[in-house]
């Protein structure tokens, strides 16, 4: 009898908490960490590449230093950003760090095109084969986290989770930003319109 009258609280309270969406917030908050660490996964991935085609780079191109440098300077700011997805702060300071390395690697592509060589080699050709594998996971990792933020912070939100989420302190998570993004993905746009016009001989007397 004893045990019973202990059983029948926990039994409420397994149910009350089920019914209030305590379990399914907690699936969701590790479905949320499961497609941060891959978001994380891909970064590394790209940070790894980045020793390698400098080198290759500057075995064929050492004279394009200012590029290189810039290169490497931003993956050593990547690697010093201590990031936490559960500041809004931290968070957009591990973007724009991912977002500068992704821009500077964008104009060191461009200018390999002006090294036909370069271009042929076979080492050069699976780097860049695997750094472009690396940025679609990469925007593949980042669409699968965007969507399970979304779908966390809808739930806790919403009644009657709000009110479980309140009282077990879950709050809403920040999430990615699309803030300069454009900029910072695309690579830089190369003109060659903007050239003068060749200088036209002077006429000839009598022409």
């Amino acid at each position: 009898m004893r045990l019973l009258t202990r059983l029948i609280p926990l039994l409420l309270l397994t149910a009350l908490l089920s019914g209030c969406g305590y379990n399914n917030i907690q699936q969701k908050d590790e479905s949320v960490k499961a497609s941060w660490s891959e978001v994380l996964n891909q970064y590394k991935r790209r940070a790894d590449l980045v020793p390698n085609l400098v080198n290759t780079v500057q075995g064929f191109a050492d004279q394009e230093r200012t590029v290189l440098t810039e290169v490497t300077n931003a993956r050593a700011r990547v690697g010093q950003v201590n990031v936490n997805a559960d500041d809004e702060a931290s968070l957009r300071q591990f973007q724009q760090a991912q977002g500068e390395l992704g821009s500077a690697l964008s104009r060191l592509l461009v200018v390999t095109e002006n090294y036909p060589v370069l271009k042929s080699d076979a080492n050069f050709r699976d780097l860049q084969a695997q750094l472009e594998g690396t940025e679609n996971r990469i925007t593949v990792a980042r669409g699968r986290y965007i969507q399970q933020v979304q779908d966390y912070n809808t739930y806790i939100r919403s009644f009657p989770q709000v009110i479980t989420a309140k009282i077990f302190g879950y709050k809403t998570k920040p999430n990615f930003t699309v803030e300069n993004e454009a900029q910072i993905s695309n690579a830089p746009e190369v003109k060659f319109g903007n050239r003068q016009p060749a200088a036209q001989p002077a006429p000839q007397p009598g022409s």
